[in-house]
């Protein structure tokens, strides 16, 4: 294909993206939620795209948009390639469209050069993965999978509203949602264009990588207690500073985390009580969160942690308690899909890196389904879930070209692209 039909299909990815973030809750500020008026536009928009692209196309059980491109004959099973339409609050326009309409436009090359291949191609646009709106994340892709658990329906909203409620007055039926699954024979991958989210392509000058896992992830919820006393009349070798212990902890939780390859600790949330400039804190709380892209890697480092908390507290005199919030295991990529992502980064001239993910994508979910695999686009300064997140017209045109090659080279696994 021509460089200049790249830039058209590139400046119409941009146009789209564009016209997809006026579909939110108000002016100035992106938010699209699962099930709302402005989800529904979204749905739409994208929908005509995938229909004026050659593609058939459907709404399933759950509100997924999925447009099809058949291959050199009908019924042949599919690679999905796609990603999320809904938002956070107050978001950027890149994170998840970008995947969605990208894929449209590879149909979009296919077609205009009227090429089938030997396997047909889905374009997905999954309702929910953000979880913004009754925080309960990838309900969209969890069922297509098959695995969207039942008592996710009762899960409500700000206003009280449950997802069961949401569908019906969205025009679904929540007791069909089984329909949305998809079998595991028919599918031949999945793989996602997203945003990196972060900022080691930047650093390197890169404009795509190849993701390597959607990194697993604990989170610890810590309560330190020591002895609250008067600012002044405490002697500093009989305090019980509980801010203090905590304070250690955190800097314990850096240490800990930095000396492990793809390990990352975080300390988002810290309080100290009673919360008074002249009372010694005789109580501190604060989250943890840690993650990596190898699970054996991520215990280890939540264990060295709370071994470590326990010794300065036990040193310190305070007394600490630990509970477990979350735990997600790590969701490794496909290697004969990401060799595959590689070969067509090589066949574009550009240096291959392959990188964890450090953020969720609905790639867990379909990993129950199918092999999956990512491709990261370089974003500036690394700043995502942002009105400031920012991609250039030049590196979507260098993912788009990655993600096409990448498409007419695939052949299903076991078998020679």
């Amino acid at each position: 294909m021509p460089s200049a039909d790249y830039r058209l299909l590139s400046e119409r990815i941009w146009d789209r993206i564009e016209a997809l973030a006026h579909c939110s809750e108000g002016e100035g500020a992106l938010t699209r939620v699962f099930l709302s008026k402005e989800q529904r536009a979204a749905t739409d928009l994208v929908a005509g795209w995938m229909a004026s692209a050659g593609m058939a196309v459907h709404i399933d059980a759950i509100g997924n948009v999925i447009g099809r491109y058949e291959g050199t004959r009908p019924g042949l099973p599919c690679a999905m390639v796609g990603s999320h339409l809904d938002t956070v609050r107050n978001a950027g326009k890149y994170d998840g469209i970008l995947g969605v309409v990208a894929g449209i436009a590879c149909i979009e090359a296919l077609q205009a050069k009227a090429i089938r291949l030997p396997f047909a191609i889905e374009v997905i646009g999954f309702a929910d993965e953000e979880g913004t709106r009754f925080q309960s994340t990838l309900l969209g892709s969890r069922a297509v999978a098959g695995t969207f658990e039942a008592r996710r329906l009762q899960a409500k909203d700000e206003t009280e509203i449950t997802v069961a409620e949401a569908m019906r007055a969205y025009g679904l039926d929540p007791s069909r949602i089984s329909e949305a699954a998809r079998r595991r024979d028919p599918v031949l991958g999945y793989v996602e264009f997203h945003i990196e989210q972060g900022p080691v392509l930047e650093a390197e000058n890169l404009p795509v990588g190849v993701v390597t896992a959607i990194n697993g992830a604990t989170r610890l919820s810590v309560r330190i207690t020591g002895m609250a006393g008067h600012a002044g009349t405490v002697p500093m070798r009989l305090r019980k500073d509980a801010l203090a212990g905590a304070a250690e902890a955190v800097l314990a939780v850096e240490r800990i985390c930095s000396e492990r390859p793809e390990v990352v600790g975080t300390v988002g949330k810290l309080a100290s009580l009673p919360g008074a400039v002249n009372v010694i804190p005789g109580e501190a709380v604060f989250t943890i969160d840690i993650r990596a892209p190898i699970d054996a890697d991520r215990t280890a480092a939540v264990e060295a942690v709370r071994d470590t908390m326990e010794s300065i507290c036990t040193r310190r005199g305070l007394r600490i308690a630990v509970e477990t919030t979350f735990e997600a295991g790590s969701t490794a990529c496909a290697p004969w899909l990401m060799d595959r992502l590689d070969a067509a980064v090589a066949g574009e001239k550009l240096t291959v890196r392959r990188l964890p993910s450090g953020a969720g994508h609905d790639g867990m979910a379909m990993a129950a389904l199918t092999d999956v695999a990512m491709l990261f686009l370089r974003c500036a300064g690394g700043i995502n879930h942002s009105p400031a997140e920012s991609v250039t017209l030049n590196d979507i045109e260098t993912g788009l070209r990655v993600l096409l090659r990448f498409i007419e080279q695939f052949r299903p696994r076991g078998q020679a692209s």
